[in-house]
């Protein structure tokens, strides 16, 4: 399965996606860069900015900075990674920046229902501008 993130709302699609990984199937996601946080801007980058600020750098938690990283951590929390089953589910996941030359062509999927178009409000952030204020290179 190949999910296409632009203007999609990161926590809707990646519970779909961390599903269909336990039931043993390959998820691609791309465009993870586009993907959207709602919310107000001040309020996304402050929660964010308070993760990366938790804890010891050399030890961790550790908070990518890259928007492919970023997602995949977000989907890793939606399994039980610590267990056998959750860790053989999030080898099965991966997600790239963009569109990747061997994705081109290929019939991607998008949901209706995690679709930013949903959201009452008009405020969000994307992947992209998070990672730029977290200090990543884009």
């Amino acid at each position: 399965m190949i999910i296409d993130a632009k203007n999609l709302i990161v926590g809707r699609f990646a519970t779909i996606a961390a599903k269909k990984a336990l039931l043993g199937e390959d998820v691609a996601v791309v465009n993870c860069d586009a993907a959207i946080i709602t919310g107000s801007k001040k309020a996304v980058f402050a929660r964010y900015r308070a993760k990366r600020a938790m804890g010891i750098p050399s030890k961790g938690p550790f908070h990518h900075r890259k928007a492919d990283r970023f997602v995949r951590r977000i989907i890793r929390g939606m399994l039980p990674y610590k267990q056998e089953k959750g860790s053989e589910a999030f080898k099965k996941v991966m997600c790239y920046v963009g569109m990747p030359p061997e994705f081109e062509g290929k019939d991607t999927v998008t949901f209706e229902k995690a679709n930013v178009k949903k959201v009452p409000s008009l405020k969000y952030v994307t992947i992209q501008d998070i990672c730029k204020e977290l200090g990543g290179k884009v």
